[in-house]
């Protein structure tokens, strides 16, 4: 019964997402896209509800009739995403709106001027966050410091990603099927199941412009992401990869434009207008 929580978040979330990302437009809680357009935000809220739901399922499944539904970690992996997901919204609630400075090199430089931001807060948040998940005490120092890069740099990196209507979700889709393949395990795919439904649901509105995921979503996605890699990626050389290609795009994003980079590429500018309303 691995696949219980990920049918059942599925289910929740085609439920629950149009009408929470209408719910949002209705109270006013709109956001400008890089076109202009308002789109309700922060819809990556609607990554966390269905999820709670999917809970009351699963959570006595796994009590009362079968302890394979929910798969060895799920725990700590619930830990990190609704972590990440709560740093998130309290950023987009709250630094978003008081012109507060963007990137690491803005948010650092605003602590080294005395100035606490709450990107400062999320990052030290997130570090805390992963320190937690990743401890392991079998594991070596190199694999748990390396396990907690990758959680840190990949809920970075989906953030730094998420500038253009479902780029963020399109390539967490794209790692997802690589290291399932890449690994043939099915474990942590069942893992982070309960976060795949509302990811996939929420597409749709993101591409279409009708939900933008802000920092609560893409935050979200990236922890997924995260998390997902540390439970395929079991080696140290393996998280050593994953952990220097995510700092490689956390530098580029830091000094150059992700976005111009991609309209810039072939096949990668085609891949993230694929499904936009406005491509």
């Amino acid at each position: 019964m691995h696949w219980v929580p990920l049918v059942a978040s599925f289910v929740a979330a085609a439920a629950i997402t149009p009408t929470t990302v209408r719910g949002l437009a209705a109270q006013g809680m709109v956001r400008e896209n890089y076109r202009g357009a308002r789109v309700a935000f922060p819809a990556g809220v609607a990554l966390l509800l269905p999820t709670m739901v999917a809970l009351v399922v699963a959570a006595p499944l796994y009590q009362l009739v079968d302890v394979d539904v929910l798969e060895p970690g799920f725990g700590l992996a619930l830990v990190y995403v609704f972590g990440i997901g709560c740093l998130g919204l309290i950023d987009d609630l709250v630094g978003s709106r008081s012109g507060q400075p963007r990137g690491w090199r803005g948010h650092f430089n605003a602590l080294g001027a005395r100035q606490m931001s709450t990107g400062v807060f999320k990052a030290v948040g997130a570090l805390g966050l992963a320190l937690v998940v990743a401890a392991d005490p079998s594991a070596g120092a190199g694999t748990y410091l390396l396990s907690t890069a990758v959680l840190v740099l990949a809920t970075n990196v989906f953030n730094l990603l998420d500038l253009r209507p479902g780029r963020a979700s399109k390539v967490f889709i794209l790692l997802g099927v690589g290291l399932t393949i890449g690994s043939r395990q099915l474990e942590p795919l069942w893992t982070v199941g309960l976060f795949l439904g509302p990811i996939l649901v929420l597409l749709p509105l993101d591409l279409r412009e009708v939900a933008m995921l802000g920092d609560t979503g893409s935050n979200v996605i990236g922890a997924v992401a995260g998390i997902w890699l540390i439970l395929t990626l079991t080696s140290t050389l393996g998280l050593a990869i994953a952990a220097g290609v995510l700092a490689l795009i956390t530098l580029y994003g830091e000094f150059r434009s992700i976005s111009t980079f991609v309209e810039r590429t072939p096949g990668l500018r085609q891949l993230d207008l694929l499904g936009r309303s406005h491509a």
